[in-house]
C-alpha cells in the first residue's frame, strides 16, 4: 500500500478519495471505481492445462530414454519388457501431474483467506456486501470478530486490537488508532492502518478502503509467490546426470562390441540383436521406479513421525539441506504467552509451567502462596482481565457454555494473549476468576487503550466496599501510585522504592519480556460507580507488582536445534518480532552463540544483495523483518551454495517458503496458503520433527547410492563380459534373450528391495552432502568399476573353464549365464553400507531383500532347469557339479567379504580387551 495514506490524517484521506466518511459512497461512483480498480480479489494464475502437464513430464531426458528402450524391446519382441517401460514412464508422468495440480493450489488457498463479506455505508445506509465488491473509498465498518476485506486507513477506532501474526509473524494483537504517522513506515508498524486478510479481535471502528485485490499487501505477498520460481531438487539433478553418461557409455560399449563381433566375422544380425540387448539391459530403467519407490516408504516412515510430505524429491532434499530458516512465533515457539518473572512487592518468583495449562508452580525467596503481597497481585490479575481460559469447551472466568468433562483436551484461552497470560498465572496460584466472583461483581471497567497504556475495573458490591484494580504498562501505572504493598502493609512510595521497581523493570524488558504493571485502589464509600471518571478513580493508587511474560520456546525444539547443529545443519530465526525478544529466545535455545549475528529488517534495507549473500551465513537471528527481506535471506542463502530449508505458518512466510529448496509448513497453525505452498508439513508443528526428516531424506539417498552402486556394478560386469569376449576372440558368453532376461531378474526385486533398506546407523552424525555433489563422490566410482571388474573376471573364468572341459557351448554359456546372476545375487549384500560392514549391517535385517534374492534365483534356476523354458532361454540343464561349481564362485566374494569382516572384528575386539 502506498504509505501516503500512513501519512494523512483521516479528514485528509477521506478528502483524497472523494468520499463523504457519513453517507460513504454513491451507487453511481462504486460502478465507477469498480470498472476501473476491479473485483477486490487476489489474482490466481491460470496455469497449464492438465494435458500440458503430461506432455511436459515426458520432456524430462530420462524419460525419453527410456521411450526410445520401449521401442526397443517392442523391435526385440520383448513385450513384457516394453510393457513394463512403459507402465514405469506412464506411472512418474501421472505423478507429476498430480504433484504439479497440487502445487499450483497455493493462490487458490490464498484467496479463501479473505473475507466473504464486508460491513460498509453507501449512499447513507449500512449494509453488507460481498468482500470482491469492495473499491476504493468504501466506508467498512469493522468489529471484534471480523476479517479484515481490504487495506483500511482506519478513522475511527475505540478500543480496536488487530491479530496480524498471519501478515506480520507479531504473536500479540496489535492497537489500532486513527493519528497519521510522521513517516512512511512497514505494515509491521502501521498502526492506523488494518490490513486485508488479519483479524479484529477488540473493540470496533470503521475505515476508508485504500487498497483492494493485488493493490493490498496481501496481494503483494500473492504476487511474490506467483514470482518465486521452482528448480530442480538435488535428485533431480544427479539422477540428470547420471542418465546422460550412462547412456553415453551404454551406446558406445554397445557400439563397440558389435563393430568387433562383425569385423571377427560374426554374423551381422546376430552383433546388432547383441548390441541392443546389452543397450536395453545396461540403460537403468528401475531408477525412476527404485527412485519412487524408495521415496514413498520414506514418506510413509514419515507420515508416522508426523511429517506430511506433499512433493516426493522433498525428503530427499530436505536430507541434504545445509541451512533451516525457521519463523519464531509458533514454530520455535509456542504462540502462548506465559508469564515468567513475577515480582511482588520486593520479591521475585519465576513462574513455571508450559503454554495455558494452568499447572506450573513458583520458586523464589519465600512461599509465595503465604505471602500477602504474592496474593493480593493474583487477585487483581484475575480480576482485572477478560480473557477466557478454558478446555474441552469449559469455561473458566467467563461466560462459554459448559459442554462436557474436557478430560485430557488442551487448554485454551479466548481473548487477548497478553490477558490470557495472566490469567493462566493466576490460575498456578489458585485464583479463578469464577470462584472470586461468586463473592464480587464487576461494577464498572474502563478498557485499555492505546493512549491511556492502562485498564481498570471495579469490583465490590452495590453498598459494600469497593475496590478499582488496575494493570498496564509499569511506568504508566506506576506514576499514579502513591503507596505499594511491602508484606501486606501498604507503605508510602518513596523516591527509592520507585527506583527499585523502575530498575526491575528495565532487568526484565532487558531479557525482553513484555512486563506489565498491577495495582489496586479501595474506593471511599459512596464512590460513584455508574459513571466513573478515569481521573478520580486512577490515582493514589498502591503498586502491587510487576508480571514479565514471553512467547517461550518449545521444549522439543530446543533440542532439534541442537541435534540440527550435531548434524551439520546451520539454523537461523526470521521473525517479525522485535530484536530483544528474539534475541531473547535465540539465547535461550542455544542459536546465538557461537558467534552467531543478529540484524534487523532496518539494517537489510541498507543492504545490497551483495552484502548480503557474505554476511548471510554468519547470521543466527533476523528481527523485524518483512516478507520481502524474508525472501531475500532465502536467496542470497541460496546464491552461498546452501541448500535452504524454510519453515513458516503465517501467510507472510509463504514466498519464502515457496521460493526455498524445501518448504515446511505448519499442520496445526500455519495457513492454508503456506501449506499449499510448502513441500512438507508438521502434523504437530513440532520443530523436533524436522531431525527426524533429516534423518530419513539422508536414508533415501543412501538407499538410492546403494541401488546405483549395484545397478551399475552389474552392468559394467555385464558389458565387460561381453566386449573382452568379443576382443579375445571367444564365442559369445550370452545371447541377447539371455542378457534380457538377467535384467529383468537382477535389476527388479533386489534392486527393489535395496530401496527400502533400514537407515544407516550414525547417519545424523556426518555432515550434509554437498549441494552439487556427485552421485559417484567419496569412491563409489572406484567401488563400481572394482566390483564390475570381479563380476568380469569369475563369469570369463567360468566360460573359459566350460570350454575347456568339453567344448560344449551351450553348456558353457549355461554357466556362464547362471554365474553372472548369482554373482550379482550374491553382491547385493555387499552394496547395503559404505560406512559398516556386512556383519555389522546384518544379513537378514531387510527381509525384503532376503525374499527377493530368493524369487529371483528361483526364477533363473528354473530357466536353466525346466525343459518349457530351456528353448526360449536357450539353456541346458546343469548337473550337481555344475550348480556346486557356479554358485561356489557366486559366493566366493560374499563369503570372504563376512570372514575379513569377522577377523577384523575379532582384532578390534581384542584390542579393545588389552586397552581394559
Amino acid at each position: 500500500m502506498p504509505g501516503i495514506w500512513q501519512r494523512l490524517s483521516a479528514e485528509e484521506t477521506a478528502a483524497r478519495l472523494g468520499v463523504d466518511p457519513v453517507r460513504g459512497l454513491a451507487r453511481r461512483e462504486v460502478e465507477e471505481r469498480l470498472e476501473k480498480a476491479g473485483l477486490n480479489i487476489l489474482e490466481q494464475d491460470r496455469g497449464a492445462a492438465p494435458w500440458q502437464m503430461l506432455l511436459n513430464q515426458f520432456k524430462d531426458f530420462m524419460v525419453l530414454v527410456l521411450l526410445a528402450a520401449t521401442v526397443v524391446s517392442g523391435l526385440l519382441g520383448e513385450w513384457s519388457d516394453a510393457v513394463a517401460i512403459a507402465v514405469i514412464v506412464l506411472l512418474n508422468a501421472v505423478l507429476g501431474v498430480v504433484q504439479e495440480f497440487k502445487a499450483e493450489r497455493s493462490m487458490e488457498a490464498l484467496r479463501g483467506m479473505t473475507a466473504p463479506e464486508a460491513g460498509v455505508i453507501r449512499d447513507g445506509m449500512e449494509k453488507k456486501i460481498a468482500a470482491a465488491e469492495l473499491v476504493p473509498g468504501d466506508i467498512v465498518i469493522l468489529e471484534a470478530g471480523d476479517r479484515v476485506p481490504a487495506d483500511i486507513r482506519i478513522i475511527n477506532a475505540v478500543d480496536m486490537e488487530a491479530v496480524e501474526a498471519a501478515l506480520t509473524g507479531e504473536s500479540t494483537p496489535v492497537s489500532k488508532h486513527t493519528k497519521p504517522l510522521a513517516k512512511e513506515v512497514e505494515a509491521t508498524d502501521a498502526a492506523n492502518t488494518a490490513f486485508m486478510g488479519t483479524m479484529i479481535t477488540r473493540g470496533r471502528g470503521s475505515g476508508i478502503v485504500v487498497a483492494t485485490g493485488m493493490s493490498t499487501e496481501m496481494g503483494q505477498i500473492a504476487g511474490m509467490i506467483r514470482e518465486a520460481g521452482q528448480e530442480p531438487t538435488p535428485l533431480q539433478r544427479r539422477l540428470a546426470q547420471l542418465g546422460k553418461g550412462l547412456v553415453v557409455f551404454c551406446l558406445g560399449i554397445c557400439l563397440l562390441v558389435t563393430l568387433i563381433g562383425i569385423y571377427r566375422g560374426e554374423p551381422v544380425y546376430q552383433m546388432f540383436m547383441t548390441g541392443v540387448s546389452l543397450a536395453v539391459a545396461v540403460i537403468p530403467e528401475g531408477l525412476p521406479a527404485i527412485v519412487t519407490v524408495a521415496l514413498a516408504i520414506g514418506v510413509q516412515r514419515m507420515i508416522r513421525r508426523n511429517a506430511i510430505i506433499r512433493r516426493l524429491p522433498a525428503v530427499e532434499t530436505l536430507g541434504c539441506s545445509t541451512f533451516i530458516c525457521s519463523d519464531k512465533t509458533g514454530t520455535l515457539t509456542k504462540n502462548e504467552m506465559t508469564v515468567r518473572l513475577v515480582c511482588a512487592g520486593d520479591k521475585l518468583y519465576g513462574v513455571t509451567g508450559e503454554g495455558y495449562d494452568p499447572k506450573g508452580k513458583f520458586s523464589g525467596a519465600g512461599q509465595a502462596r503465604q505471602d500477602p503481597d504474592f496474593t493480593a497481585m493474583m487477585r487483581v490479575a484475575a480480576l482485572c482481565n477478560n480473557a477466557t481460559l478454558f478446555r474441552g469447551g469449559i469455561a473458566i472466568g467467563g461466560l462459554f457454555r459448559r459442554q462436557g468433562g474436557g478430560q485430557g483436551r488442551v487448554w485454551q484461552v479466548s481473548g487477548d494473549p497478553t490477558e490470557g497470560a495472566l490469567l493462566v498465572m493466576a490460575a498456578k496460584a489458585g485464583f479463578w476468576r469464577e470462584h472470586l466472583e461468586k463473592k464480587e461483581k464487576r461494577l464498572a471497567e474502563m478498557p485499555f487503550d492505546s493512549e491511556r497504556k492502562r485498564m481498570t475495573v471495579i469490583y465490590g458490591s452495590n453498598k459494600g466496599p469497593r475496590e478499582a484494580l488496575v494493570k498496564g504498562a509499569p511506568d504508566v501505572v506506576l506514576r499514579l501510585c502513591t503507596h505499594y504493598l511491602r508484606g501486606g502493609v501498604v507503605v508510602p512510595l518513596d523516591t527509592r522504592a520507585r527506583e527499585h521497581v523502575m530498575n526491575t523493570y528495565s532487568s526484565m524488558a532487558k531479557d525482553a519480556l513484555r512486563v506489565l504493571g498491577l495495582a489496586m485502589r479501595t474506593l471511599p464509600p459512596g464512590f460513584d460507580v455508574i459513571r466513573p471518571a478515569p481521573g478520580e478513580v486512577e490515582r493514589e493508587l498502591v503498586f502491587v507488582g510487576l508480571a514479565g511474560m514471553i512467547d517461550p520456546p518449545r521444549p522439543a525444539a530446543v533440542s532439534a536445534v541442537h541435534n540440527c547443529r550435531r548434524a551439520g545443519i546451520r539454523v537461523a530465526m526470521i521473525t517479525g518480532d522485535h530484536q530483544l525478544t528474539a534475541t531473547a529466545v535465540a539465547r535461550e535455545m542455544g542459536m546465538a552463540g557461537r558467534g552467531g549475528k543478529v540484524l534487523t529488517g532496518e539494517e537489510l534495507e541498507h543492504m545490497d544483495d551483495a552484502e548480503l549473500v557474505r554476511e548471510a551465513k554468519d547470521v543466527s537471528v533476523y528481527a523485524r523483518v518483512s516478507p520481502k527481506h524474508k525472501l531475500r535471506i532465502v536467496r542470497a542463502l541460496k546464491k552461498t551454495g546452501h541448500v535452504v530449508a524454510m519453515t513458516g505458518d503465517g501467510v507472510n512466510d509463504a514466498p519464502a517458503v515457496k521460493e526455498s529448496d524445501i518448504g515446511i509448513a505448519m499442520g496445526r497453525t500455519g495457513t492454508d496458503v503456506t501449506r499449499e505452498s510448502s513441500a512438507m508439513v508438521l502434523a504437530d508443528d513440532n520443530f523436533s520433527t524436522i531431525v527426524a526428516a533429516v534423518e530419513e531424506g539422508r536414508g533415501i539417498y543412501d538407499n538410492i547410492r546403494k541401488f546405483v552402486r549395484y545397478l551399475l556394478t552389474c552392468n559394467v560386469g555385464e558389458v565387460l563380459v561381453m566386449l573382452l569376449a568379443v576382443i579375445g576372440g571367444m564365442p559369445l558368453p550370452l545371447l541377447p534373450m539371455q542378457i534380457l532376461w538377467m535384467n529383468l531378474v537382477t535389476d527388479g526385486l533386489p534392486a527393489m528391495a535395496l530401496g527400502v533398506d533400514p537407515i544407516d546407523k550414525g547417519i545424523m552424525r556426518r555432515p550434509p552432502r554437498e549441494p552439487d555433489e556427485s552421485i559417484f563422490s567419496h569412491g563409489l566410482g572406484l567401488r563400481i568399476l572394482g566390483g564390475g571388474a570381479m563380476i568380469t573376471v569369475l563369469t570369463l573364468a567360468v566360460f573359459m573353464y566350460m570350454l575347456s572341459e568339453g567344448g560344449n557351448i551351450d553348456l558353457a554359456r549355461t554357466a556362464a549365464f547362471n554365474t553372472l546372476v548369482f554373482l550379482q545375487l550374491f553382491y547385493v549384500f555387499a552394496c547395503r553400507s559404505e560406512h559398516a560392514t556386512i556383519m555389522e549391517v546384518g544379513l537378514f535385517t531387510n527381509p525384503y531383500l532376503i525374499a527377493a534374492v530368493l524369487t529371483s534365483a528361483s526364477l533363473q534356476v528354473a530357466v536353466t532347469q525346466m525343459p518349457l523354458l530351456q528353448p526360449i532361454f536357450h539353456t541346458v540343464p546343469l548337473d550337481l557339479h555344475h550348480w556346486v561349481l557356479v554358485v561356489g564362485i557366486a559366493a566366493a566374494p560374499t563369503m570372504a567379504g563376512i570372514l575379513m569382516d569377522r577377523m577384523s572384528g575379532g582384532i578390534k575386539e581384542r584390542i579393545t580387551y588389552l586397552r581394559v
